[in-house]
């Protein structure tokens, strides 16, 4: 079992980060410019996860994801403009009673393979699905560029920008593998293909 870690955290419901990939944010809230401030001048680490409710002090779900800050830009007024460079998944093992304005917990880091790949009947069987999809909703894909992305980048970079709720995309966070992230969107993508798409995004709750 991993040591346990202390991690200021940026509880943003809808938002998710995957090892690997980057998460833009701008950041005007007084309490996350605080937190941006304060990982700037240690470690530039920032924990993103969804809080379950949009009160301010909602519990938290169980799995995030620890980002790198690579991409600043600090604006004259105290904004920032900054690229999360998502690092490892982490599991929330209790909130740290703090001082600060911004939230903090004790978490355990997972060690999630560093390579994973599907069976060629798995991509193939998310590719298509994912050109029905497309398809349905009129979103335009460079196909030739997909077909050229490894399994991760694919299924995760999917998964972080799909248009579903908090709900639907932490269960894809939470997904023990990269096979089982590809079987449950396939799954919400055939549940949102059918759905009024007048009704927004798709929700699992």
């Amino acid at each position: 079992m991993a040591e346990p870690v202390r991690l200021s955290i940026f509880p943003l419901g809808g938002a998710i980060l995957f090892p690997g990939l980057q998460l833009p944010l701008h950041i005007f809230e007084p309490r996350y410019r605080a937190l941006v401030g304060s990982a700037l001048a240690k470690d530039r680490r920032i924990a993103m996860i969804q809080p379950q409710a949009a009160n301010e002090d909602a519990p938290l779900f169980e799995i995030g994801c620890v980002g790198r800050i690579g991409e600043v830009e600090a604006l004259d007024d105290g904004r920032y403009n900054i690229v999360l460079e998502g690092e490892s998944r982490f599991r929330v093992l209790r909130e740290l009673e703090v001082t600060t304005p911004f939230r903090q917990v004790e978490g355990e880091l997972i060690a999630d393979p560093e390579v994973e790949s599907l069976s060629a009947v798995e991509r193939a069987g998310f590719e298509q699905e994912a050109r029905e999809f497309a398809d349905r909703h009129g979103y335009a894909v460079d196909w030739d560029a997909v077909s050229h992305l490894d399994d991760q980048s694919l299924i995760n970079g999917v998964c972080q920008i799909a248009p579903f709720d908090a709900a639907a995309k932490q269960a894809l966070l939470e997904a023990p593998n990269i096979a089982a992230r590809c079987e449950l969107l396939v799954q919400l993508m055939q549940f949102f293909g059918h759905s009024d798409p007048d009704e927004g995004r798709v929700t699992l709750q």
